[in-house]
């Protein structure tokens, strides 16, 4: 029996009144039941638990110390119990350097594929740079034509300022003869005296060549010499004609001259043995993996230290409410001392007078140059500020930083923890000026795969990352492919998982933080199919919660392909779609608490749909339903608007939401129901109603906030930890 099947006996933790019970192994078991009827008790805190902890108690001492012992639940014994993953509601981690790719792993494996067949391109020239070994530098001579007559050249000076007296005088000493300064040809002895103010390029002529069999030694130590020379750069000019296949870009560019647009001579091929542009002298040590991590010091932007994003004083917080005046106080922080502090007054009073403004205007009112010197200040323009101290007026001429720029000083210069504290329910994140909130540093992101940079490809959603990855095999050379065949795989894989769990919708760089608790629970179970176990236990927390009846399906079959590997797959389900599907179902019961905690009904779908006490069965066959109401509420007749609501992906909606009535928001998963709720209405009418210091998405304006006195958010959140 025990081979077979998960038998339980004498289960009483918390209100399970000593259920005996045997589940099916390798099958997929839902569990359903009133709320608080012993569902969680049963599947979660006695048979995860225990197959936990016999697991766990199986490995050695040493192992033992770094994992989380389970309690011993409450129960006689347990047979035929895998080892068991819990994979339960609680939103992954909130570090706002975690990912939905990092979560997953499909950004480490992008970080090999772009540090292993990614090209790096010049900022400069827009041109690719590779790295180069001698040996291939010798074959890229050897393959030009027979006879083909060149300079090799040391790219010595690159557009720098100096005499460079000193460094003639030992190359000359070395033993070379000729050199090309600014694009002259010199003997050393004849070179002119350099101008130290103006730039200058000077190469050293390292060999002269003709190209014919029998020169490969001979090339591969002058061109060690050269990119001794050069730091890794070496030059070779054609005496006559220019390069092959570049006939084209020549065109026009007779003499020598720069190619439009790439600053290289038609006749020069330039050779590099680090990643380095030739132009700028951009220069990469060497492409790996940790370049492209934003967790790393190596690939961080500097700037913001791999976050994307800055907290900056916020000018909607500064003014939250726009319907103030000044003089009410419309400029929060300066008007939160009570009373407002005379100082700050005084300022605003005589910036009113030289711009001809009134404080006692409310702010949405005011002309947008006189809202602009109020937050931003008046750049090096002096302007009369007068004062009075109690017993004289004065009136001192200097320019005034801005609201926005005291705040920036005083941040800066405070030590207290405090201030810093109450200054900063004044700043929002907002993306990195250096990076434009790409996380990471100009080096990675000039390396790109199929002409596409890591960051690029981060920001696509994953059903658009899952095409994009599986069309680029046919975007890559043969060499390429060879290279990324196994890593593509592992990305179309877990894209593939992601995809079929109903996640299609996500980013790729969309934080952890912000996902919702049924979507950071699917990312999960996406990525235990990913690891591609068998003979392991499963738990499930209600996997469908938030989910479209739409994606249902996806998400119905992924469960069954994870039973289907060789696992037992246990769902805590209220799901009609999810109970209809399961191979046995526990229907749990009568009551919930105290009237709870017994099994009302076991076995297949017929066999709860035939049982006359079970309540979900009843509601199955349609013996109890929800009643459709007769009639609606039709509301007080008034209503709120949001106008043109356009963040994350709304297009300009305008709803409206009928009060004094019921009202409800639904779409497919990722339609923006919680951008336009949460994010706009709640978030608008918190900082109206409530004062919020929080910024709505991005919309015109909502109407109609005055019918309603406060707003109460209710999420997944917990209600709280505190033992009290």
């Amino acid at each position: 029996m025990s081979l077979t099947h998960i038998t339980v006996r004498g289960a009483r933790e918390h209100n399970l009144k000593g259920i005996d019970i045997s589940l099916p192994r390798d099958a997929l078991i839902v569990m359903t039941g009133l709320s608080g009827s012993g569902k969680s008790s049963l599947a979660f805190d006695t048979i995860y638990a225990e197959g936990q902890r016999r697991y766990v108690e199986s490995l050695s001492a040493y192992a033992r110390q770094f994992l989380e012992m389970m309690q011993k639940p409450d129960v006689e014994h347990i047979d035929g119990l895998s080892p068991a993953i819990s994979i339960e509601q609680k939103t992954t981690s909130r570090n706002p350097r975690s990912t939905v790719a990092t979560v997953t792993e499909i950004y480490d494996y992008m970080r090999l594929l772009w540090a292993r067949v990614g090209v790096p391109y010049s900022p400069a020239t827009g041109l690719p740079i590779t790295a180069q070994t001698v040996s291939q530098m010798v074959d890229r001579v050897m393959a030009l034509h027979e006879g083909t007559r060149a300079y090799l050249l040391a790219p010595a000076v690159r557009g720098r300022k100096g005499e460079y007296r000193k460094e003639i005088a030992e190359w000359q000493k070395a033993g070379y003869t000729r050199l090309r300064i600014d694009g002259e040809m010199v003997a050393i002895e004849d070179a002119p005296a350099l101008d130290k103010k103006f730039k200058h390029d000077i190469e050293v002529v390292v060999d002269r060549i003709a190209v014919k069999p029998g020169i490969e030694s001979r090339l591969a130590d002058s061109f060690e010499q050269a990119l001794k020379l050069a730091e890794g750069l070496a030059f070779v000019d054609l005496a006559d004609g220019v390069v092959p296949g570049r006939e084209g870009e020549a065109a026009g560019n007779k003499g020598g001259k720069a190619l439009k647009g790439t600053g290289l001579p038609a006749n020069r091929i330039v050779f590099s043995e680090k990643f380095a542009c030739p132009v700028s002298g951009f220069t990469l040590e060497a492409v790996e993996p940790r370049l492209f991590s934003f967790n790393a010091p190596q690939g961080a932007c500097p700037a913001c230290d791999g976050l994307g994003e800055k907290l900056l004083f916020d000018p909607q917080l500064v003014v939250p409410n726009e319907a103030l005046t000044i003089k009410e106080g419309a400029v929060v922080p300066w008007a939160k001392s009570n009373p407002p502090s005379p100082y700050y007054m005084q300022v605003l009073a005589s910036l009113a007078k030289h711009f001809g403004f009134s404080l006692s205007v409310p702010w949405a009112d005011l002309a947008p140059e006189a809202k602009v010197v109020i937050l931003y200040g008046t750049g090096r323009t002096a302007v009369p500020l007068t004062f009075i101290d109690g017993r004289k007026t004065y009136t001192v001429d200097k320019a005034f930083e801005g609201v926005i720029g005291n705040l920036n000083r005083r941040f800066a210069q405070t030590d207290s923890a405090w201030m810093k504290e109450e200054l900063g329910k004044f700043q929002t994140a907002q993306p990195c000026e250096t990076c434009e909130g790409k996380r990471l540093k100009p080096e990675a992101l000039c390396v790109k795969v199929a002409e596409s940079d890591i960051s690029t490809v981060t920001h696509f959603s994953v059903a658009d990352a899952l095409a994009w990855f599986s069309g680029l095999e046919a975007k890559l050379t043969d060499q390429q492919r060879q290279i990324a065949k196994a890593i593509l795989k592992e990305i179309n894989e877990r894209l593939g998982f992601l995809n079929n769990v109903g996640l299609d919708y996500l980013n790729l760089d969309r934080t952890s933080g912000t996902l919702s608790g049924g979507e950071s629970q699917r990312i999960r179970l996406a990525s235990q199919i990913g690891s591609g176990l068998s003979g392991v236990l499963y738990v499930l927390d209600e996997p469908s919660i938030g989910l479209h009846q739409r994606d249902n399906d996806m998400l119905l079959a992924t469960l069954k392909r994870l039973r289907d590997l060789g696992n037992t797959v246990i769902v805590v389900e209220h799901d009609e779609d999810a109970i209809r599907a399961a191979d046995y179902i526990v229907d749990l019961g009568p009551g919930a608490g105290v009237h709870g905690g017994q099994v009302v009904a076991e076995g297949t779908l017929a066999d709860i749909l035939a049982n006359q006490n079970s309540i979900t069965g009843q509601y199955l066959t349609g013996a109890r339903r929800i009643e459709v109401p007769a009639t609606r509420r039709p509301g007080n007749g008034k209503a709120i608007v949001v106008e043109n609501a356009r963040a994350n992906n709304l297009r300009g909606v305008t709803a409206r939401f009928p009060l004094g009535m019921f009202c409800c928001v639904t779409g497919v998963s990722g339609s923006g129901k919680s951008t336009l709720t949460l994010d706009t209405l709640q978030a608008g009418a918190s900082r109206t109603l409530n004062g919020a210091r929080v910024v709505a998405g991005a919309h015109d304006r909502i109407v109609g906030l005055e019918w309603c006195d406060k707003v109460i958010e209710i999420d997944q959140s917990p209600i709280g930890r505190t033992p009290r």
